[in-house]
């Protein structure tokens, strides 16, 4: 909805300062552009190493499309896990380590391709695993461990939208800055003509505008929708924990998927009669 969002307000501002006897014309000052944009990107190039820039753009991608974290996907992992415990319960944890070993070529795990794509999940799901089948660790041990991965994915995946926050909290005193540039132009031209001098004020304006439209209307609302993304993507690796630390403290699997369901955020969370029929279903295939 992030496209959608700058469309509106787009529209509202663009839209008022028409119905106002505004040019919109005069609000495209390329060179007030190119200051504001460049030093934002400057700032975010500056302040961060490559890694955090390469996933602060991921994040943004991800953010203009939208969350991937539907209600299916919640329930496509659920599904995996739970056929994957089934096999563990029927043939031991001998029986999954080939598809924990290998994941691409899993019969299990190839039916569910966006968890398949997702290489953190994958990962995830890996290291998860590997203490049950070699038998390292108890249940409680496997708690811990686990929210200690969480917390650490949950820090990685929040530097992206403090990072352009801050930057966001830049773009005003950036504004200034390019106003301040077109005052000093403004100054060598105060000789000529008087409406040369206002179109050279108009355009120092310009920059404090776009600076400050900039900061609240556009990255302000791009840093919500990606914490809101990183909650969502948060709750598919607490399913994924939850179901895991439930089997390796003795639950069964039927139970293990409800514990996973528990961490589905709620307006996508599927009552315990949907899970059980469509784990029934599952079990029929």
């Amino acid at each position: 909805m992030v496209p959608v969002g700058y469309i509106i307000t787009l529209a509202a501002v663009i839209g008022g300062f028409m119905m106002s006897g505004g040019n919109p014309a005069k609000l495209f000052v390329l060179s007030e552009y190119v200051v504001i944009i460049g030093a934002l990107i400057g700032y975010v190039v500056g302040g961060a190493p490559v890694p955090l820039i390469k996933l602060l753009v991921s994040k943004i991608i991800s953010a203009m499309k939208g969350s991937p974290f539907k209600k299916q996907m919640y329930l496509d992992i659920i599904s995996m896990l739970y056929e994957l415990l089934m096999v563990a319960r029927e043939q031991g944890v001998v029986g999954i380590e080939e598809h924990v070993v290998n994941p691409e070529a899993s019969s299990i795990f190839t039916k569910y391709p966006s968890f398949l794509h997702d290489h953190h999940a994958v990962a995830f799901m890996q290291d998860a695993m590997r203490p049950i089948i070699d038998g390292k660790v108890k249940g409680d041990q496997m708690k811990a461990a686990l929210e200690d991965e969480l917390n650490r994915i949950h820090h990685h995946i929040g530097q992206p939208p403090q990072l352009l926050s801050k930057a966001g909290d830049a773009l005003p005193a950036i504004g200034i800055v390019a106003a301040v540039l077109g005052i000093i132009i403004t100054m060598s031209h105060l000789g000529g003509d008087k409406q040369e001098i206002g179109a050279h004020v108009s355009s120092a304006l310009t920059g404090t505008l776009l600076g400050i439209f900039a900061a609240y209307s556009f990255v302000q609302p791009l840093c919500i929708a990606i914490e809101l993304a990183n909650e969502d993507e948060m709750a598919y690796y607490e399913v994924m924990s939850g179901m895991i630390v439930a089997y390796a403290t003795g639950s069964p699997p039927i139970m293990a998927a409800e514990a996973g369901r528990k961490s589905i955020p709620s307006d996508r969370k599927p009552t315990s009669e949907e899970l059980e029929t469509m784990l029934k279903e599952l079990g029929r295939k």
